[in-house]
C-alpha cells in the first residue's frame, strides 16, 4: 500500500516510532497528542533485544547511549540502609542494563528524528470515529473533523480511541499491586546505584539516579484491585502518604517528594488482554494493545517492535486486512510469551513481615555472592548464545 493518509494517537514511545518507520515507507502520517507539548516525564527504561536493533536502523543508538541515565548498576539495601547485596550494569538480577535512559529522553529522541517528515499536533484528541468502506472519519476535541485511510491508537494503557472503536476497554489482568512514580531532590544518600529496598506490609522502594541532576522514586505495594480506584490527584498523594507511613527506610523523605511532586503518577498494575488489535481500518499498538507492566520488563522492546512490524506489514500488504492479520500473526507469539512472568512473581518479593524481609534479603545476598556469581559464570561460560526474541522481518 502507498499514498496513505494515516493518523496515529499518541506521541510516547510506540507512536513515534511507527510514525517514522510509516513515513520511511512513504505514507502521509499525522500524530495528534492531547497534552500540549512532548510529555517528558517518567522512569528509567532500558533499549535491548528488538528495541535495540530497531534503534540501530533508525540510527539512534549512539544518541541514546549518549543519554544515559548514568545507572552503574542495582544494590539491593535493608531499612537500615546496609547493602545487602549489589549487581553491576549488565547482571542479569539486576535493573540496570546497557543502554539505560529516561522515557522522556527516548521519546524526545524518537520525536526528533521523526518530525521533518510527520506532522505533529499537540493538544488536541479523538472524540468520536466512524468508518466507511473508504476512509475512517475523525471528530477532535478542537471541533475539527477530517477523514482518513488508516488510524492507530498508540495511547497506552486505557486507550479513549480503543473503547470509541471497539465499544469497550480490553481485559485487564490485576497483578496485585499499585504503582507510584516521582522525581525528587537529589541528595547525599544517592549516588549512581539504583537502590532496591523491601519495607514492612509488602512495600518496594526503588531510588535512580537519572542524567538531570534529580533521582527518580517509585513505590510499589500489594493491595486490593479496587483500594485506590477512582481517587483524585490529591486523594492518591494522601492515600499512599499514609499507606508507606512509618515504614522506615527513606520513607520521610519520599513522603516529601510525593506532597510537593509535579510529576506524580499512581495506578494499578496490569496486563493488558486484547482478544483483537483491529477493527476495520482502525487498529491498536504498544500498551493499549498488550501493556506487559514493568515487572516483565519488556514494554519498550514490545512497543517498538510492534510499531516497526505494522509499519513494515502495511508497506507490503496489498490491503489493510492483510497487513493487520499479519502484524497480529507476528506480535502475538511475542506479546504473550513475555507476559508470562515466573512462578510466585510478583507476591514472592513482597514480603509484609520482618521474618519475610529477612528470608528474602538472604536469598538475594546469596546470589549476589562472589562464590555464586563465580559457579553462575562457570555454567553459563561456553553454553549457547540463546536465540532472539523475536525475529524482526527486514521490509526494505
Amino acid at each position: 500500500m502507498k499514498n496513505k493518509k494515516i493518523l496515529i494517537s499518541g506521541a510516547s514511545i510506540a507512536g513515534p516510532t511507527l510514525a517514522y518507520w510509516l513515513s520511511h515507507y512513504g505514507f502521509d502520517v499525522i500524530v495528534t497528542e492531547k497534552a500540549r507539548e512532548l510529555r517528558l516525564g517518567g522512569q528509567n527504561i532500558d533499549v535491548k533485544g528488538p528495541a535495540r536493533e530497531i534503534a540501530q536502523m533508525m540510527g539512534i543508538e549512539e544518541k541514546i547511549r549518549a543519554a544515559n541515565t548514568t545507572e552503574i548498576g542495582t544494590r539491593f539495601v535493608d531499612t537500615a540502609n546496609k547493602i545487602v547485596a549489589e549487581f553491576p550494569k549488565g547482571e542479569s538480577i539486576g535493573l540496570t542494563q546497557e543502554l539505560e535512559i529516561l522515557r522522556g529522553d527516548l521519546v524526545k529522541i524518537l520525536y526528533e528524528c521523526s518530525k521533518e517528515k510527520v506532522e505533529y499536533r499537540f493538544g488536541d484528541q479523538i472524540t468520536s470515529v466512524s468508518q466507511t468502506d473508504i476512509a475512517v472519519n475523525v471528530s477532535f476535541a478542537s471541533g475539527k473533523e477530517e477523514s482518513f485511510d488508516i488510524l492507530i491508537s498508540a495511547e497506552g494503557i486505557g486507550s479513549k480511541t480503543m473503547e470509541l472503536v471497539f465499544g469497550s476497554q480490553p481485559d485487564f489482568k490485576y497483578l496485585g499491586l499499585y504503582t507510584a512514580y516521582l522525581t525528587i531532590p537529589k541528595e547525599p544518600s544517592d549516588s549512581k546505584w539504583a537502590r532496591w529496598c523491601n519495607a514492612l506490609s509488602g512495600i518496594i522502594y526503588l531510588m535512580r539516579p537519572d542524567n538531570h541532576g534529580e533521582t527518580r522514586a517509585s513505590v510499589t505495594f500489594l493491595a486490593t484491585e479496587d483500594e485506590y480506584k477512582g481517587l483524585s490527584m490529591e486523594e492518591q498523594k494522601d492515600a499512599l502518604i499514609q499507606r508507606i507511613k512509618g515504614t522506615g527506610w527513606e520513607s520521610d523523605r519520599i513522603t516529601e517528594g510525593i506532597k510537593r511532586s509535579k510529576d506524580f503518577y499512581f495506578e494499578r498494575v496490569s496486563q493488558v488482554k486484547a482478544s483483537s488489535w483491529s477493527r476495520g481500518r482502525v487498529a491498536i499498538t504498544g500498551d493499549a494493545a498488550w501493556c506487559a507492566t514493568p515487572i516483565a520488563g519488556k514494554g519498550t522492546d514490545l512497543a517498538m517492535a510492534g510499531a516497526y512490524i505494522l509499519a513494515g506489514e502495511l508497506s507490503r500488504a496489498d490491503t489493510i486486512e492483510q497487513a493487520f492479520r499479519a502484524y497480529e500473526d507476528k506480535m502475538r507469539p511475542y506479546v504473550e510469551k513475555s507476559q508470562q512472568l515466573p512462578p510466585g512473581i510478583p507476591w514472592v518479593v513482597y514480603p509484609r513481615t520482618k521474618f519475610g524481609i529477612f528470608i528474602l534479603n538472604r536469598l538475594v545476598a546469596a546470589v549476589g555472592s562472589k562464590p555464586v556469581k563465580w559457579l553462575v559464570g562457570k555454567l553459563s561460560s561456553g553454553k549457547k548464545v540463546p536465540g532472539k526474541e523475536i525475529v524482526l522481518p527486514d521490509y526494505k
